[in-house]
């Protein structure tokens, strides 16, 4: 049997990088202040009250999944391992509008492909231990896995990409 990873790593790539997104997003703008480009500014209370939910969701998630997995003690180091892989960057800000404007276009793009290998490097990463978890798991675990992380892709077309 021939097993696709190309959905699973997917579904974790996904769920990182919505995550990730979620992280690095800040509240709209208040009542108040101007509505130009870089004029709000994320509240740092409400910023870190959102980041401290993310964590405490990624860790129930990370919990059930462990649980559901029901996993050996020979496999407790590769599970902490993927989990150490799936954790997002401390913080990986974008550059503000202001610095990229002094720019050049060729030093902007510049910027944007050191940016986009970042990412690139940070998916690669995860897709290394996301294969290197799975292969560990025995054929039931791997079922639980695939549907755990698939979830995403069950609730129609505008949660995903299917």
């Amino acid at each position: 049997m021939k097993v696709n990873f190309k959905p699973v790593v997917l579904a974790a790539v996904l769920a990182t990088s919505t995550l990730l997104a979620l992280a690095q997003s800040g509240p709209g703008p208040a009542a108040g202040q101007g509505t130009g480009p870089g004029m709000h500014q994320p509240d740092g209370e409400r910023h870190a009250r959102k980041q401290e939910r993310m964590k405490e969701h990624m860790a129930k998630r990370s919990a059930d999944l462990k649980a559901k997995l029901k996993l050996s003690a020979e496999q407790e180091s590769n599970w902490n391992a993927f989990l150490a892989a799936m954790k997002p960057p401390a913080h990986a800000s974008m550059p503000k509008r202001e610095d990229m404007a002094k720019l050049s276009t060729p030093e902007r793009l510049d910027k944007m492909n050191e940016l986009r290998k970042q990412r690139d490097a940070a998916f690669e990463q995860r897709d290394a231990a996301t294969r290197t978890f799975y292969g560990a798991l025995n054929a039931e675990q791997k079922k639980v896995f695939d549907e755990s992380t698939a979830r995403s892709h069950r609730h129609g077309p505008h949660r995903g990409h299917g």
